[in-house]
């Protein structure tokens, strides 16, 4: 198995494991306290560091090369690996098709959730150049 592969495999489980913890929290307690919107909010910092952190170790755990390659394709590998998780639970566990579930995500909050996945798909060729 490739290093790439092994990298961007366990990329994905550090932040998808953090993510659904973090989801668990803010669908049990903080959506029903603050609203879904306030909630998701409040937990997209926090996915953000999470994803520095966990780039970070990835890179330094498979001792990824220097290269845009390598790189970004840990990071590519890893946001397909989420998304694919993603769909999979919607349609598994909450019983939406995934027209509906995309029906229902709000503007604001579709547009952040895009751009950190943008971020983790760039942050461990990042963690590189400021490294530099």
């Amino acid at each position: 198995m490739s290093r790439t592969l092994k990298a961007g495999s366990a990329y994905f489980l550090l932040v998808f494991a953090a993510g659904f913890a973090l989801g668990v929290v803010r669908e049990l307690w903080l959506a029903p306290w603050l609203g879904a919107i306030a909630a998701e909010l409040l937990e997209m910092p926090i996915m953000l560091a999470v994803v520095v952190v966990s780039a970070g170790w990835t890179v330094r755990r498979f001792a990824l090369p220097k290269t845009l390659t390598a790189r970004l394709g840990t990071g590519a590998l890893a946001v397909a690996w989420l998304l694919f998780a993603e769909i999979v639970l919607v349609i598994g566990l909450r019983g939406m098709t995934l027209v509906e579930y995309l029906a229902g995500r709000v503007p604001l909050t579709s547009g952040l959730y895009a751009a950190s996945l943008a971020l983790m798909l760039v942050m461990p060729w990042l963690l590189g150049r400021v490294g530099r």
